[in-house]
């Protein structure tokens, strides 16, 4: 068998694990049917554990699962019945949000409660410090919450002590100021899980796995680094079955995260500062999104259990298909954290770039499960990944594609996205869809653009439109109607000429990046630009980088400080006055204050023309002939106007679902 090390058994307590593949807890927005259906999805696909996302055991806390009261029982019941049914067990996650809890969450925007009067950074209300009877009643709320998770046929309980909330408050000396029993030294900070941790062996029966997750380091100045945090796991450990090492906390949320910016298992080199003091079971995680991977980290000793969440929302089968010696056919997570991190923070709905059913397993299947009594010839025009998603998803239901891409690679802006430095885990999915069509028998030719001579010859019922967009030289929304004097000059580049066909443009010391957009495409020009040695300027018509990506605290933070750690600066809310051979010179928004920044190379990212001249043309040419079209026609992707991966693949599955 491969992956001999994974695929050994493992007893946790009273609990015995049938690989070591574990699914951290998580958010996703989901309640009820729609959240068992999500977790029963991957314990189908091979996962040994799920450890459902938080649950609030006191009604200061509140959760979508509410722990606090015995109304949860029929939910756990069948949650614990299907995932068995599975083969996998599942934890519940015990949390407390102390002060890391929005008012508006609480009844009557009540205040937060904390160990101190210290605000999360990402709240930023002044909590009530706890009082001795406060306390007692939160330990007794953790102890009878376990006891309800037993109760329902769950297999263990992990309490939340990391990422700054509550009990991760009383562990860090940054956050806990106490001068009582429950403040000062490592014993002290303890005190309060150790009590909790004993109130629930007491609710629960011998051998109920109990377990905790810590932050490794905590990323606040004063706060828990790796030695103490080791320290603290080696003084709760007697009253442990296992121990969860994550990273960060709400002072630098971006990190306990994670985005594509992190190297593949980032969080690893402080975890294994942890796992390594103690001798009970311990989980890692972190961007570890293969089996192989997890392989490694077991066989060396890291860790005994291997958490791959984004992997598994990525692709539910991630671990049978690995098992079974199927890994390319394994749909990759590439990291964005735009779909399941930011649109959960945004929309309170989790979703993801890559997996159209990720969040909506009860009406969207993973991968299509008709196939078409009567096949049809389709027709894909561009080999991007809405192209490529849509020539796949069609070729699966059984259809003759062939798709046409007027360059020499797959990938459409996809793979110039891929060259800027820290982004290259793009091209995965393209990458993975391009083998899925070699896979599948669907007729690829590259170097081939598609026109009316070329629709006429294949004679398509359906056409599926994938051209994406061009750069729209010398355009900035802010005067849409006057093209910006002097972007016509030699040392003036788009974004392509940075990033794409072998990279046109020509780098001198001091660039000056224009974003009109507030996306990834001028963050990238600029990692281009620094790293072949330009000082870089990075002007915008927004507020902040990446103003227009989802919830940038997650998903732009890494970026944002890598940019600033080298040579680089940021001037806000700016449009362009014109560019001259030695200068950009730029206005303030409002004021119309003009300021000069010197440049001997610029680079324009506004937004781009869709290349609709060949759906124009035939649609043009249908309405004058009038009569019954010759085939369908479908849009997707950039060619609309958007400008996302996950609207172009997401769009790309659809339409190869409905033909």
């Amino acid at each position: 068998m491969p992956y001999p090390n994974v695929f050994q058994p493992l007893d946790i307590g009273g609990c015995t694990l049938p690989n070591r593949i574990v699914r951290a807890a998580h958010s996703t927005g989901a309640v009820g049917e729609d959240l068992i259906a999500y977790h029963e999805a991957r314990a189908q696909g091979g996962a040994a554990l799920t450890i459902l996302q938080i649950a609030g055991v006191h009604p200061s806390s509140p959760t979508d699962i509410p722990v606090f009261t015995d109304k949860v029982l029929p939910f756990y019941e069948e949650m614990a019945t299907r995932l068995h049914a599975a083969g996998c067990k599942v934890f519940q996650q015990l949390w407390h949000g102390g002060a890391a809890i929005e008012q508006r969450s609480l009844q009557n925007f009540q205040q937060p409660l904390a160990p101190s009067a210290i605000p999360s950074p990402m709240v930023g209300v002044v909590p009530q410090e706890l009082t001795q009877a406060m306390i007692d009643e939160l330990v007794e709320a953790f102890a009878t919450a376990a006891r309800r998770c037993e109760q329902g046929g769950l297999d263990g309980v992990e309490l939340h002590g990391a990422h700054g909330y509550l009990i991760g408050q009383f562990l860090s000396p940054a956050t806990n100021l106490r001068d009582d029993d429950y403040g000062g030294n490592s014993e002290n900070r303890t005190r309060f899980l150790r009590e909790i941790l004993a109130a629930i062996r007491n609710e629960t029966s011998p051998g109920f796995p109990i377990g905790i997750r810590i932050s490794a380091d905590d990323q606040i100045e004063g706060g828990v680094e790796p030695e103490e945090a080791a320290a603290i796991a080696k003084l709760v450990e007697p009253d442990l079955d296992f121990l969860d090492v994550s990273l960060s906390s709400y002072w630098r949320f971006h990190r306990l995260l994670s985005t594509l910016d992190e190297g593949l298992g980032y969080e690893v080199p402080t975890s294994e500062v942890v796992t390594k003091a103690v001798d009970v079971p311990t989980i890692v995680t972190g961007r570890i999104t293969t089996l192989d991977h997890a392989e490694h980290l077991i066989k060396s000793g890291v860790a005994d259990l291997v958490s791959i969440v984004r992997g598994m929302i990525a692709d539910p089968d991630l671990v049978a298909k690995a098992r079974d010696g199927r890994e390319s056919e394994i749909r990759p997570c590439i990291g964005t954290s735009v779909g399941c991190v930011a649109r959960f923070m945004v929309a309170g709905k989790m979703r993801c770039v890559v997996n159209t059913a990720a969040g909506q397993e009860t009406k969207v299947p993973f991968d299509p499960l008709d196939r078409v009594a009567e096949p049809k010839r389709v027709l894909v025009a561009g080999g991007g990944p809405a192209g490529l998603e849509a020539a796949r998803t069609a070729a699966l239901r059984g259809h003759d594609v062939i798709l046409y891409e007027m360059t020499g690679e797959l990938g459409g802006q996809v793979r110039m996205a891929a060259s800027a430095p820290p982004r290259s885990d793009l091209g995965a999915i393209t990458a993975f869809l391009a083998d899925e069509l070699d896979r599948l028998g669907v007729t690829v030719k590259l170097r081939s653009p598609v026109d009316p001579d070329v629709v006429a010859e294949e004679k398509p019922d359906e056409l599926i439109i994938a051209t994406g967009t061009t750069p729209r030289l010398g355009f900035q929304i802010s005067a849409p109607s006057k093209p910006v004097p002097g972007a016509d000059l030699p040392h003036v580049f788009t974004s392509w000429d940075v990033l794409g066909f072998g990279g046109r443009a020509t780098i001198g010391q001091k660039a000056v990046v224009f974003d009109d957009t507030g996306t990834f495409e001028a963050i990238s020009v600029c990692d281009a630009l620094v790293a072949a040695g330009a000082e870089v300027i990075f002007l915008s018509r927004h507020e902040q980088l990446g103003a227009t990506i989802l919830y940038p605290a997650a998903t732009v933070e890494a970026s944002r400080e890598r940019l600033f750690s080298g040579p680089f600066s940021f001037t806000p809310a700016v449009a362009l006055r014109e560019i001259t051979p030695e200068a950009v010179v730029a206005r303030d928004l409002g004021t119309y204050t003009e300021r000069s920044f010197e440049a001997d190379t610029v680079v324009i990212v506004s937004y781009h023309d869709c290349n609709r001249d060949l759906a124009d043309y035939l649609r043009a040419e249908m309405d004058e002939r009038s009569g019954t079209p010759r085939f369908n026609m479908h849009l997707v992707g950039d060619v609309n106007g958007t400008n996302s991966i996950m609207a172009a693949i997401h769009a790309g599955a659809r339409v190869g679902r409905e033909i």
